[in-house]
């Protein structure tokens, strides 16, 4: 993979699958992959430029096959190329979301449906092998590579780990769907006439559970709006299924703060890393507590 931003540039501007010359602009944003702007021709696409990172999971072929399912499932923007590391798609003319815009009340709505779309339908595309998301499993390898590196935030995970062991008991059995698995609220574009979901990095198999805990907490949901996407996303929701759903909510902050202290070791990316894992490591102990005030 290109090294610099430079020799990213001209990296993209070789790729075969243009018409005329191009001139990449790096577009801001982006804590796993590097993503650039193209104009070729008056026609608009994105290129994501990253490198498999088994550490995180992260597979490209799998990324790949996500991305083109859920094209074919109406859910997200079209890949035109891919090669070695490069994913060139179709530019989105929208507003990328914020946490205040998923909380907004047109918004939610119609941001929850996607979700059920997405489980409906991208896995009905999905061509060749696919990956398994547990967040539980990948939390005990996150730990394993903390604890190899050294890293000062491995002294934290003795606790949070037996913490999930209990979140993982009362998540139970589960249906399982095919997830999106990363939903910042910078994943979501919203065109003016619907939402799209975009970056399969961590797409996977998973209980439909674990994306709607996503959704809560990374956009920071109030109670109320919390039982509002059970509510329209199963219809009938009794209260152990809104346990189950604390004890998700909890993992997917969980998650996102150990990814972190993952990423403080090996991320190149000019990222405030030790910051967001501070975030989310506060945002976990608040939701920790309403679980067990449940």
């Amino acid at each position: 993979m290109p090294e610099t931003p430079g020799q990213a540039v001209a990296a993209i501007a070789l790729l075969p699958c243009w018409r005329g010359r191009v001139d990449p602009v790096p577009l801001p944003g982006g804590i796993t992959n590097r993503n650039f702007l193209v104009d070729d021709g008056g026609e608009r696409f994105v290129v994501r430029l990253g490198a498999d990172i088994p550490v995180h999971g992260i597979l490209r072929f799998n990324e790949l096959a996500a991305s083109r399912a859920a094209f074919a499932a109406g859910i997200s923007p079209e890949v035109v190329f891919a090669t070695g590391g490069a994913l060139v798609l179709r530019f989105i003319e929208g507003v990328t979301l914020t946490p205040a815009l998923v909380r907004d009340e047109r918004i939610l709505p119609m941001a929850v449906d996607l979700l059920r779309r997405c489980h409906e339908r991208v896995g009905r595309h999905l061509r060749g092998p696919a990956l398994m998301f547990w967040v539980f499993q990948i939390l005990r390898g996150y730990a394993l590579e903390l604890h190899e590196h050294g890293s000062a935030r491995r002294l934290l995970m003795p606790d949070l780990l037996a913490r999930a062991e209990r979140l993982e008991q009362v998540v139970g059995p589960i249906d399982v769907v095919f997830g999106h698995n990363d939903l910042l609220a910078a994943n979501f574009i919203d065109d003016g006439a619907r939402l799209w979901l975009i970056d399969w990095d961590y797409a996977g198999f998973n209980s439909p559970l674990f994306d709607l805990g996503g959704l809560v907490s990374n956009n920071q949901l109030s109670k109320s709006q919390t039982g509002f996407v059970l509510d329209r996303y199963f219809g009938t929701v009794d209260a152990a299924l809104r346990r189950r759903l604390a004890a998700m909510i909890c993992a997917s902050l969980l998650r996102e703060a150990v990814w972190s202290m993952v990423s403080e070791i090996h991320s190149t990316i000019a990222f405030d890393y030790v910051a967001y894992t501070d975030d989310y490591l506060a945002r976990f102990e608040l939701a920790w507590d309403d679980f067990e005030a449940m």
